[in-house]
């Protein structure tokens, strides 16, 4: 069975195909094998895009609006009837809670979906009467057509999220696509390829290959010459690499990269509600959100009120096993990862930090002891000289710095190289309003984090990305407009 979570196989042309080896799946929570994962090779991955090339050629890539978004809402309802199904899928890949893999990640995933057939369906294109000096006159209008066959490569963090975040929009525009899910994801990508089969999606639309980056999938995949671009989130230097891949070719890109995300903090901010919204920013999935916040910049007068109630916040989450209600904080994705990420934890204290809270790896219990558990950490008494300060954790980690003028505030906030988002926290609107436009990034909140409406601008500046999704922001890079002029 092609859909069987101990079996995680490709899917190609329609069919779930067997790899010539596999790889092992390991738990983030305990440990312990939780699949057997095929790999795709260079032969199966130029399968996948030979699929898609000739699904978009016979017919899928003059399909009509109508026609795709029919398919959407189906696909749509797929995924509700397999709700649990893919909760399941991704507490087993990742670890996190049931309850926030049920809110954020699927609950998304259907929104998504059902977010983008409403906006193909209402979108327009330029049509301009254009009248010259010499008297003639001329209709100007723009047809879009599919950009082709895509490569999709998605994280680890929110894998079902961000997978259909790219792939709605890419079929609503009616491209192919082939889908390569981190090595520590690969199930909900595999399951969501049964829900498309089910819901009429022609063979070769959807495809997905397994394995790794360098030497595998990944590069097999984005090197491929038949390849029209390439939609990727992930680390900055993953996205450089990709786009080494691509420059020869002169191939589009879509990428939402790395950040290390600030939080502004004036004295007129309403202390509770900061501190709620600062302890979600934090610590929301384990850290391990592009948008969560590593660096707390707080005024001065309020410093200890806001250390000492986030700290407080810190100590009240639950670490433990993701089924049981009461648990708000899962693993890390991998060994390896916390690995990273306790390197960090070392250099924070080799920079002379106060380790607030946490700080360490927690002791669980035998049955958890073998996942990728950290604590929840939060450092004062460090600069934004600090290498914890300056480098992506991607951790439940944050830094406290204290600022005494706006001004200052600004300055701290946006000396970095990553742009993707922002907070600023003060009931002073004119305030909030006046910096959050000076944030130098693509995301900047007041008073809140992570409130989203799908139809805005979505992705960062510097290291942190090139290009925007979000409503028709991401049907510009999916579709390839050609103009059309007509002399009347």
């Amino acid at each position: 069975m092609g859909t069987d979570l101990h079996q995680i196989r490709n899917f190609v042309d329609g069919a779930f195909v067997d790899g010539p080896t596999t790889f092992e799946k390991v738990s983030p929570v305990d440990g312990s094998v939780a699949a057997d994962v095929h790999l795709a090779d260079s032969f199966i991955v130029d399968r996948a895009v030979q699929a898609a090339r000739r699904a978009l050629n016979s017919g899928w890539g003059a399909t009509t609006v109508p026609e795709r978004v029919a398919l959407l809402r189906r696909v749509t309802d797929g995924i509700e009837a397999r709700f649990e199904d893919f909760v399941e899928a991704e507490v087993r890949d990742t670890g996190k809670p049931a309850t926030l893999a049920r809110q954020l990640d699927v609950g998304r995933a259907v929104v998504n979906f059902r977010q983008f057939a409403d906006t193909v369906s209402s979108e327009g294109l330029d049509s301009f009467l254009t009248e010259l000096p010499d008297g003639r006159k001329a209709l100007n209008y723009a047809v879009a057509k599919p950009l082709g066959v895509l490569a999709i490569v998605v994280p680890w963090n929110l894998p079902l999220l961000l997978l259909t975040w790219k792939v709605a929009p890419a079929l609503a525009c009616g491209n192919a696509v082939i889908v390569k899910p981190s090595e520590e994801t690969p199930s909900t990508a595999t399951l969501l390829a049964k829900v498309m089969a089910d819901a009429g999606a022609p063979a070769g639309v959807y495809n997905v290959v397994h394995g790794f980056g360098a030497s595998s999938a990944g590069e097999f995949l984005t090197t491929h010459p038949d390849i029209d671009g390439v939609t990727f989130t992930g680390e900055s230097s993953t996205g450089s690499t990709i786009m080494r891949a691509v420059a020869p070719r002169v191939r589009p890109v879509s990428f939402e990269l790395g950040g290390k995300n600030a939080a502004v903090v004036f004295a007129d901010a309403d202390l509770d509600a900061t501190i709620e919204g600062l302890g979600r920013s934090v610590f929301t999935n384990t850290g391990q959100v592009c948008l969560c916040t590593e660096r707390i910049y707080v005024q001065r007068p309020v410093f200890d009120s806001i250390a000492e109630g986030l700290a407080g916040f810190a100590k009240n989450l639950v670490l433990g096993d993701p089924h049981q209600e009461s648990t708000t904080t899962g693993p890390l994705i991998s060994q390896a990862h916390r690995a990273k990420v306790s390197s960090y934890l070392d250099l924070a204290v080799e920079a002379g930090a106060e380790v607030l809270v946490g700080g360490g790896i927690p002791d669980l219990g035998a049955n958890l002891n073998g996942g990728a558990w950290i604590e929840p950490t939060l450092w004062a008494g460090l600069d934004n000289t600090a290498r914890v300060v300056r480098e992506e954790v991607f951790g439940p980690v944050a830094a406290i710095v204290p600022f005494d003028s706006e001004e200052e505030a600004v300055r701290l906030a946006n000396d970095t190289d990553y742009g993707l988002a922002s907070a600023v926290w003060t009931t002073n609107l004119q305030r909030g309003h006046r910096v959050a436009q000076q944030m130098r990034v693509g995301m900047s909140w007041v008073n809140t984090w992570y409130l989203r409406d799908l139809r805005s601008p979505f992705g960062g500046v510097g290291l942190s990305g090139i290009g925007r999704e979000g409503g028709r922001h991401s049907l510009a890079f999916y579709t390839e407009p050609t103009n059309v002029c007509v002399q009347l």
